[in-house]
């Protein structure tokens, strides 16, 4: 139970940012006690494993701060946070020290599953908030949520490693937020056709 929270911590904080959960597994694997990833995941905390998350952090944390650029950053992210939160779902769960139970060591693609819906429900949320956030603020707002969304991601991450069952609490603010960021989108997309259907109406016509 405590090793599905884990990952299902590990995954939503994916969704904000790949590279950090990524990160501090590997780290909380090199050099403390928390964790001890088996065989088939220790390629993790490798070096050069390491040395390629950090490069990949630097360059997502300063795309993900430019307005419209941060939308393509997204776009891109499509495909890496969900398959990074089923990756470490699924090596979270098969460490031997973080639960007695063998329903998701024997099933690793069940963790493969969650991680990676986990993660991708998170990130629609992030992606579809984020045009709205630029229009609103004209830009201002990007580096702003970025910092938060970065910050959420590390705090989610070591939550989930140490308190993991506060992860139950976490998973519920966070749909309650995905449910209202998806509303005041929806809305946010009828004003905005609205307004355009208005321009167009009284727009003056041409002979």
């Amino acid at each position: 139970m405590l090793a599905a929270l884990t990952g299902a911590g590990l995954s939503a904080a994916a969704g904000f940012n790949a590279y950090i959960p990524f990160l501090i597994v590997a780290l909380f694997a090199r050099f403390t006690d928390y964790i001890t990833l088996p065989a088939e995941f220790a390629w993790i905390e490798s070096n050069w494993a390491i040395g390629i998350g950090v490069v990949l952090l630097l360059a997502e944390v300063v795309l993900d701060k430019i307005p419209a650029i941060d939308t393509v950053n997204d776009t891109i992210q499509t495909f890496i946070r969900p398959s990074m939160g089923g990756l470490i779902f699924a090596a979270t769960n098969a460490a031997d020290n973080l639960d007695n139970s063998t329903t998701m060591t024997d099933h690793p693609w069940i963790g493969v599953v969650l991680g990676m819906l986990v993660s991708g429900l998170v990130h629609s949320g992030k992606m579809a908030a984020r045009p709205v956030i630029n229009a609103g603020t004209l830009g201002a707002g990007a580096p702003v949520v970025s910092t938060v969304e970065d910050g959420a991601s590390v705090g989610l991450s070591i939550i989930a490693i140490l308190f993991p069952i506060l992860v139950i609490l976490v998973l519920i603010l966070l749909a309650w937020l995905i449910i209202w960021v998806w509303i005041r989108v929806r809305r946010w997309r009828a004003s905005r056709e609205a307004s355009s259907a208005r321009s167009t109406s009284i727009r003056p016509s041409t002979s």
